[in-house]
């Protein structure tokens, strides 16, 4: 026999190599799905009932107004800045600022836009906190730093879907394939193995955040599950299309078309008569908001779309923690997701705003001031159902949002921002404080690129993985949700 090693042709080379690869590629995948089942294995001795509600504001939120410093030369210096058409006003009942009195102290004062007195109170009562000047961020990065562009920064600022996306999957460098609630429902998910609906609930339909390699997302409508129409059970037309998908199928397209049909009939149904316990309309002691939400500051009013969702949100959450025997779902963990839009305001941010007619009731009124008058009223009514259902303590729900916006008026509106302020809220939240760091309010200053954009201080991968840690992911898997957290030098921020 010859030592000689045996001759091999470049399209046998080429061949093998591609075999290689596919085997690799297969090795890859079963690396992630065992680390994933590992990972959940060793956190199936969750017992209690948690919920996270991610309450999504479509657009990119002027948050420059939703927090405010009240200290006189700060705000002399805001004013300025946004001018007469954004600048809200530091006195002048009912149209001034609301001031808050935060327990955490870093040489501020601030107030809220007068359109949120809800939120004042929440913040009163130790419910709720604020995050300042969180953002994309592959790094922490400073101004010197963004302009240099000696490190990576989040590809495509300032554009509203990829901004979106990488608000949803915590990866602002790679890809997106699944979303960090996803990713924490796949951790967990082990946790109830026979849960009657997914861990992940949306309702404001498909999105990244609930995008997990698992888990799938369920939609949900303001009403219930969405049901076939013309199909309700009982119906013989319901009886006979049940009877069609329990047969046996040779092709196995529609065996599995029938499966999933099957399942999506009978999980409607399941979800449905869950939440009949919560179906009255006078269930709830505080009515969560519905119809036109109209601001306290006055004006044409808002028709709210978060109050319906954040209500179904909490019938789903009444529903998820009583047990299966008492014709609940029986949940220890749900991810809930809700979303309203209307924050891209270029133009018309206020009411009646022009250079020769700008007055306070102009500028506290008008698309911004209804939007907040809609998210104050409804996170009220959403921490006083929890309290009600006795889980305050068991949910926490918190808002994101495309992106800030520009600290300089466009003169009608605000452009395209980055880091901007947002809340968290719940019985577990360590309330009456705020959290990160305020941007130095200067165009050209420390925090800003260049036009009043500020770069955020604190990462969104420490924002949610302080969440997912409240919720459950041990710190050992924090790096399988976050990948990119071990950038960051403070991965629990502590609000919760």
């Amino acid at each position: 026999m010859s030592d000689k090693a045996p001759s091999i042709t470049r399209r046998q080379f080429m061949r093998q190599a591609a075999c290689a690869a596919v085997g690799t590629a297969g090795l890859t995948c079963a690396i992630r799905d065992l680390r994933f089942m590992n990972a959940a294995v060793a956190q199936t001795g969750i017992n209690d009932y948690k919920a996270l509600v991610c309450i999504f504001l479509g657009g990119g939120n002027d948050s420059n107004n939703l927090i405010i410093p009240t200290i006189q030369s700060e705000w002399n210096n805001y004013a300025a800045i946004r001018t007469a058409a954004l600048a809200i006003p530091l006195s002048g009942a009912p149209f001034n600022i609301i001031p808050i009195f935060p327990l955490s102290s870093d040489n501020h004062d601030y107030g809220l836009h007068p359109a949120c007195p809800e939120l004042a109170t929440l913040f009163g009562e130790g419910k709720l906190a604020f995050l300042f000047n969180a953002g994309t961020l592959v790094f922490p990065m400073t101004r010197a730093q963004y302009q240099s562009g000696v490190l990576q920064k989040p590809p495509q600022l300032f554009s509203h879907a990829d901004q979106v996306t990488q608000w949803q999957t915590s990866v602002p460098n790679q890809p997106p394939l699944t979303g960090w609630g996803g990713r924490t429902a796949d951790l967990l998910a082990a946790v109830q193995p026979n849960a009657p609906i997914s861990l992940t609930v949306t309702l404001a339909g498909a999105n990244t955040f609930e995008v997990g390699t698992h888990v799938s997302e369920y939609s949900v409508g303001t009403s219930g599950a969405i049901a076939l129409s013309g199909l309700s059970p009982g119906t013989a037309r319901y009886t006979a299309l049940t009877n069609l998908l329990a047969l046996s199928y040779p092709n196995l397209q529609a065996q599995t078309y029938a499966n999933v049909a099957a399942h999506s009939i009978n999980t409607s149904s399941v979800l449905n008569n869950a939440i009949g316990n919560t179906s009255a309309a006078n269930y709830w002691t505080v009515p969560f908001p519905s119809g036109t939400i109209t601001s306290p500051t006055g004006g044409s009013g808002l028709g709210t779309s978060l109050g319906p969702q954040l209500k179904m949100i909490a019938r789903l959450i009444e529903a998820g923690n009583r047990s299966v025997a008492n014709g609940g779902f029986g949940m220890k963990r749900q991810i809930f997701f809700c979303s309203v839009g209307g924050y891209d305001l270029h133009t018309g941010q206020t009411a009646g705003q022009t250079t020769a007619n700008t007055t306070p009731t102009n500028v506290v009124q008008g698309p911004h001031a209804n939007l907040f008058a809609e998210l104050s009223q409804c996170i009220l009514a959403f921490q006083r159902a929890m309290e009600q259902l006795g889980l305050s303590n068991n949910v926490t729900a918190f808002t994101a949002s495309d992106f800030g916006r520009t600290f300089p008026s466009n003169s009608q509106g605000s452009d395209h921002g980055w880091g901007s302020h947002h809340i968290i809220v719940g019985g577990a939240v360590n309330g009456r404080r705020t959290y990160g760091t305020f941007p130095v309010l200067t165009v050209g200053g420390p925090n800003d690129t260049s036009t009043g954009r500020w770069i955020p201080t604190t990462a969104i991968d420490q924002y949610f993985a302080t969440l997912a840690t409240w919720f459950g992911v041990d710190n050992t898997n924090l790096s399988t949700v976050f990948p990119n957290l071990g950038n960051f030098a403070t991965p629990n921020l502590g609000f919760v």
